[in-house]
């Protein structure tokens, strides 16, 4: 015989004994997964198509065979298939749970500049027609950063208290800035402070309500937040009697982060509504059910 014509013959053994392999470890996984219910129907269906095809000595082997193998090593075999796929679970897990942090970190990253640039390039125009107003407002602004720069870097751990402690900063701020065409009010009760609330979503509704709702208005006007829990659902809302919202516009920037970190937090189970009260301005409430909120 030739030497190629031997490869061929050894290359054909080593296939076989590979495809023999892969199949006996499939048998055995399943052997060892299968319940007895299911094998018992399994055992009987060999037995008759056996006595049909007059091959009941193969049959009977078959099952003195998968039961020997169910009963020695079938317990041992399905502990280490759980144990394999918990392990691979836990690993999509963690992958996942890495992914939503890299993408909520990402969102996050697109809103934190954007207030301090503003409140920069509004002190850089007060040094020269107001420098007294801009030293007040730049010491506010020492005071925000140092106050609250870290709860703009949590992810997971930011309250609701928290939130309106940043909000109440950065309000200060704006106070200076826009004087008496601002007021502002709180109502969130003390229940609510330590309830888990996403970083800068509060900060970013109070800036929509300035720049879209009070500064196009000459006189300015007031913003109002409030937080309230009911029907499992806790509401934060952010109500201005600016001149109004444009139900029918596209999100900004700035909307559709919330939305898109909403849905990355709690799914479905969150919203953002934006609403016209019949008497004008805009309302804007975040809405988180409180079984989102005892998981977060």
């Amino acid at each position: 015989m030739q030497a190629s014509q031997i490869n061929k013959v050894m290359d054909f053994m080593r296939d076989a004994v590979a495809e023999v392999t892969v199949v006996w470890w499939s048998f055995f996984d399943w052997l060892a997964l299968v319940d007895w219910r299911q094998l018992y129907i399994t055992w009987s269906i060999v037995f008759v198509f056996g006595l049909l095809m007059h091959a009941q000595e193969p049959a009977f082997w078959f099952i003195m065979l998968s039961f020997g193998v169910k009963v020695l090593a079938g317990g041992k075999r399905r502990a280490e298939l759980m144990a394999k796929k918990a392990t691979a679970q836990a690993d999509v897990a963690t992958l996942e749970r890495r992914l939503l942090e890299a993408q909520m970190s990402t969102l996050q990253a697109q809103v934190e500049p954007h207030f301090l640039f503003n409140t920069l390039a509004l002190i850089g125009q007060l040094i020269e027609t107001d420098p007294p107003q801009a030293a007040k407002i730049h010491m506010h602004l020492i005071e925000y950063l140092r106050s609250t720069l870290p709860q703009m870097r949590a992810v997971g751990g930011g309250t609701l208290g928290r939130q309106v402690q940043l909000s109440r900063a950065y309000l200060a701020i704006m106070q200076a800035r826009m004087k008496e065409r601002l007021s502002v009010s709180f109502d969130v009760p003390a229940s609510l402070e330590h309830a888990p609330f996403p970083p800068m979503m509060l900060q970013i509704l109070i800036e929509n309500s300035i720049k879209h709702g009070l500064e196009p208005k000459i006189d300015g006007g007031r913003i109002d937040v409030a937080a309230s829990h009911a029907d499992g659902v806790m509401r934060v809302d952010v109500r201005d009697n600016g001149v109004g919202f444009n139900l029918h516009a596209n999100d900004g920037v700035g909307l559709a982060n919330i939305r898109e970190r909403l849905h990355l937090l709690y799914g479905a189970g969150a919203e953002l509504v934006i609403e016209a009260p019949v008497d004008g301005g805009c309302l804007a409430s975040i809405r988180i059910p409180t079984t989102s909120l005892e998981k977060h």
